[in-house]
Parts: C-alpha cells; structure tokens; sequence
C-alpha cells in the first residue's frame, strides 16, 4: 500500500474484499482492514487453538504442533493472545527477549526457525497483571495482526485464552479466511461441558472445526508401565463424535511435557522420540495433509 493509502498490491485477485471499501465501512476502518489483509495474505494457513475450560494443556498444545511443523521444514508463526495469562514465552524459554520496531513493523522474536509474538514480551516483570477491558485487547490484537512483521509464512499458529471470550471473537472478526480451530480438552466431563461451548463458539462465527484434542489421556507408569487413565479417556473422542467434528487423537500425561513446559524445552525438541513427541507430530502431519494436501512429510525432523 502506498503513503496515502490508495493502492493494495499484497496480491492480483481483484475480487480480494481488502481491494474494495464496505458500504457500511468508514475510510479508516477500511484502511486498516487492508493494513491486516495485506500483513495476512503471506501467510497461507491461520489456525487457532481454543479451549473452553482452563488448564487442559492448550498452550502446551499450541506450542507442540507449531514446533513439529517447523521441525518439518515449514515456515510458522506462533501468536499468542493470551492477554492475561500469556504462556508462550516461558514455554519457549523466551522470557525478557526483547522486541524490536523497524520501519516494517515490530519484529518478532525467533526460536530457531519460528517466529513468536507475545504480550509478555511487553511486560516488564513476570508478575506484571494485565488489567484491560475489551476495547484494549481488542485494539493489541489487531496491532499484532497488523504491525508484526510475520512475513510469508506456511502457518500462524494463534494460542488462544480458555473460553469463547473477547481474545477468540476478536481473532476471528480480525480474520477472515482463518482456516479454521483445533479445540483441546481433558477426558473428563467438567472439561467436556466447557469445550462444547468452544464448537458451538466456532459454529456460531462460521469458523471450521479441524478437530478435537484429547490432552492428558492417561499415564503410563515409568516404573511398572501400567496404564492409569487418572483423568479418565476417551471424552474426547465422545465429544468429537457428538458434536460430529473430527477427532485428532490423544496426548498421554507425560513427565517430559511437564518437565520441558517448567524449563523452556518443549517435549518435540528435548524428548523426540518419546510417546508423546510423536503423538502431536502425528497431529500436525495429519492437519498438513488435511490443509496442504496429501503427499507431505510433516513429521519428526
């Protein structure tokens, strides 16, 4: 777009809606709509992770498929918009990096081959509490969309707050050709009452449902090796099937998830052939395929 405003050139398609004022749309929300579109047309696939219920492993989740994608050799972006609670930069071993504004935009943060954008970027200390109305999340969401220098990217990976809240909704009014969410639950039923919400959520905006998540689904002892479905199994495979959405497969309880979340080492980079490494790589082969198109080698790198 040049100074004034006048000319989109992200890309060729003049039926682009980016190209074209709404009737109903004043000019600076259209030069902003198209500030967003232009940032978001290099980036080929945008998914979202979501979750009604808090403390089913999301962000670990998010983290996880991101990384296995990039270990693939795919150029991924990783947002968080966890505004009250943002888990990325302590998952990634990123906390205190800063971030930098150019004439471009504000760059993000690397790890290895990823990019990263995070309000606790922004924060000064850890314990820092976030206290914002809609308005103003709303209003940093957008400036991440809009003023990130992402590039071209293969996936954004959006980790979302639990619940169908303001961060959710304004990602996806934000934008528009989102490819769809990956909703993430535990076994039991307390969780399942709330990730119904989630699809109903998804539904509700026309957002496609890539599937169901079942994190936490089961221990096996490291010592004996029997299994321990401590927080039940199978739910959410029930759930899937329920509300008639695919179902991605299961995530064990594992001591390296834990172990890498506390220290910054994600289990698909410290423990990588473990059960559970191969569980969300073969998650995130199965979205590849599912999204690029079959023939593609998303796996373990």
């Amino acid at each position: 777009m040049n100074s004034d405003g006048e000319k989109c050139e992200s890309c060729n398609n003049a039926s682009c809606p980016a190209k074209h004022q709404r009737p109903d749309e004043s000019r600076e929300a259209f030069l902003e709509r198209r500030a967003i579109a232009e940032r978001l047309c290099r980036i080929r696939h945008k998914i979202l992770v979501l979750s009604g219920k808090g403390g089913v492993g999301k962000s670990t989740v998010a983290v996880n498929l991101a990384l296995c994608l990039s270990q693939a050799g795919r150029r991924v972006g990783l947002l968080d918009v966890d505004i009250h609670g943002p888990s990325i930069p302590r998952l990634l071993r990123l906390e205190g990096s800063p971030v930098q504004a150019t004439g471009k935009g504000i760059m993000p943060v690397e790890a290895g081959m990823m990019k990263v954008m995070s309000i606790g970027f922004l924060l000064d200390r850890r314990e820092t509490a976030v206290i914002w109305r809609g308005p103003m999340k709303m209003n940093l969401i957008r400036q991440f969309l809009k003023d990130v220098e992402w590039g071209d990217l293969d996936y954004l990976v959006i980790d979302s707050p639990p619940g169908t809240g303001d961060e959710p909704l304004s990602v996806c009014q934000l934008i528009e050709d989102a490819d769809g969410a990956v909703v993430v639950t535990t076994p039991q039923e307390l969780a399942l009452d709330d990730v119904r919400k989630s699809v109903t959520f998804c539904r509700s905006l026309e957002l496609p449902v890539l599937g169901v998540i079942e994190n936490m689904s089961g221990l096996v002892c490291p010592r004996c090796g029997e299994r321990i479905d401590v927080f039940k199994r199978g739910g959410g495979k029930r759930l899937a099937e329920e509300m008639g959405v695919p179902f991605l497969g299961e995530i064990p309880v594992d001591l390296g998830v834990m172990a890498g979340g506390d220290c910054g080492r994600p289990v698909v980079v410290a423990e990588r052939d473990s059960s559970a490494a191969q569980r969300f790589c073969d998650i995130a082969k199965a979205l590849d395929e599912r999204l690029e198109g079959a023939g593609t080698t998303v796996s373990k790198a």
